[in-house]
């Protein structure tokens, strides 16, 4: 017979197994969320009343410049894709990444009703997709293996492991590329009676409002630039990535 595993080994195995499942379980959860209501998101998620605030912060803060290459990470709808093309132009592009085909098929339709010929979307889950694999879509797709900057606006949140998505999001970036993302957490000062909706509002589309997934920034780029909106309910960090072991 083989040795017995160490009780401690398979309690760790049994955990992070249930681990997995749970994350995989998330995403498919928001995922068909997302599905379902994809043709009424623009108008049901609240973006002009409060969440468009953020991605003109995040987008001023992330700066890319003409000709660049841009990932739109959990792009959903496009709404990102007209302050990203007054920034790069008509000669950069703009790679829009969402799980759900449903709101993927809204983004073409955005990106071909105004004309948008340099937007290339890939439908791909950034916690489980391999980064070379995702990669090389995108090169199928006519864009560059490596982007300039990655942007998640509102979506690593929405993530059961954003972390794992961070991971990939910086490793599809060249030499000194630029990361941003926009998010939330509860309401800070005179809004903070406020809480209590925010984080059902946040419940109801998937997000963990505690997730603070711009910590990442924080902790791993330079040149930080940080910003807030909506009595700090919308929280903004960019930054350039630095290898490994250098911060």
């Amino acid at each position: 017979m083989p040795d017995a595993a160490p009780a401690g080994e398979i309690h760790s195995d049994r955990a992070a197994a249930a681990e997995r499942i749970g994350t995989d379980r998330k995403e498919r959860m928001v995922s068909d969320k997302y599905t379902r209501f994809a043709p009424f998101y623009d108008v049901l998620s609240g973006e002009y009343p409060l969440y468009h605030a953020g991605r003109v912060l995040g987008i001023a803060a992330l700066a890319p410049t003409q000709g660049q290459q841009v990932l739109d990470i959990g792009c959903g709808t496009g709404l990102n894709f007209r302050l990203l093309q007054q920034r790069i132009g008509a000669s950069g592009t703009i790679v829009g990444i969402d799980r759900s085909a449903q709101m993927l098929r809204q983004a073409h339709r955005r990106a071909e009703a105004r004309g948008w010929s340099n937007v290339i979307l890939v439908q791909a889950d950034m916690v489980l997709v391999d980064p070379g694999a995702l990669s090389g879509r995108i090169v199928e797709a006519g864009g560059s293996a490596l982007s300039d900057a990655a942007l998640a606006t509102y979506s690593l949140s929405l993530m059961g492991d954003w972390k794992r998505a961070w991971a990939t999001m910086t490793s599809l970036l060249g030499t000194d590329g630029r990361i941003g993302v926009v998010d939330m957490q509860d309401p800070l000062s005179w809004a903070r009676w406020l809480a209590p909706l925010a984080r059902l509002a946040c419940a109801l589309g998937g997000s963990d409002i505690h997730a603070a997934p711009w910590r990442a920034v924080e902790e791993q780029c330079a040149d930080v630039v940080r910003a807030s909106a909506r009595a700090g309910h919308l929280q903004i960090r960019a930054g350039k990535t630095v290898p490994l072991g250098t911060m």
